[in-house]
């Protein structure tokens, strides 16, 4: 069965940066089978009903501004697969999910620049997946679930978001890591290597400096999204963990 994953996009330059992390995305797929598709659930598509990427060929969207010149010229022309979006529609239905297929949307920077990482010649069909940041996280957790028979096809699936991503709280200067941040990254790991379920569902209420480090749900979600596909074996394992700008959480998080 195909892993599935959680990748902390951080900012959108990461594409172009030279760091651990990034050197961990790089060899990614020298270290995994070639999976037949890719399906992604990103935290910079948010949407009221479950939405389904069915596009031919996905569009680049820059949905950010003021960085290096050279991201705006960047592509990643992944091809889409209609059947297995159609397949995904049918496994939400299955689980009592609505949901509809998108034919325009392109990918945005929450999916391209991980995937440029992970294979740069776009050569593997791609289904993005929204996210709903108004549902609870059991009902996150279920949507995840439900896509559990995809590993067993040789599909991907990836979360990509951040679990400390509070961008008023980023220092552009620093290189060191703040307490707060390592503090509630440290209970996470912790819940998420346990299974905890019940704390994870809970955790703002029971995770430390959860409001500082969650301020807005959306990069939150696709960590839970992710773990839901692995809800049969339930083993978590960190991959890496390193942070910039203080707080912000560059994680990879494995789930068989």
């Amino acid at each position: 069965m195909m892993p599935a994953y959680f990748f902390a996009h951080g900012a959108p330059s990461i594409v172009l940066e030279n760091n651990g992390y990034t050197a961990l995305l790089k060899s990614f797929k020298e270290q995994t089978p070639k999976p037949k598709a890719i399906v992604l659930f990103s935290a910079h598509w948010e949407q009221a009903v479950q939405t389904v990427g069915a596009a031919p060929v996905y569009s680049t969207i820059y949905d950010f501004s003021g960085f290096q010149d050279e991201l705006y010229q960047m592509t990643y022309p992944a091809e889409g697969k209609r059947q297995l979006s159609e397949d995904i529609q049918a496994l939400f239905a299955e689980h009592g999910i609505s949901s509809v297929l998108d034919e325009e949307r392109g990918l945005d920077h929450g999916a391209w620049a991980v995937l440029k990482l992970l294979y740069p010649d776009a050569d593997i069909p791609v289904i993005a997946l929204s996210v709903n940041r108004h549902l609870n996280n059991e009902q996150q957790y279920e949507i995840g679930k439900a896509l559990a028979a995809l590993r067993e096809q040789d599909v991907l699936l990836i979360g990509s978001g951040g679990t400390v991503h509070n961008l008023r709280r980023l220092n552009w200067q620093s290189e060191g890591i703040d307490e707060w941040a390592e503090s509630f990254d440290n209970w996470l790991q912790s819940k998420l290597e346990a299974w905890d379920l019940p704390a994870l569902f809970n955790y703002r209420e029971q995770a430390p400096f959860a409001q500082e480090a969650v301020p807005t749900n959306e990069h939150f979600i696709p960590l839970l999204l992710a773990m839901g596909s692995g809800d049969k074996l339930r083993q978590a394992s960190l991959i890496h963990r390193s942070y910039q700008f203080g707080n912000l959480s560059l994680s990879c998080w494995k789930f068989n």
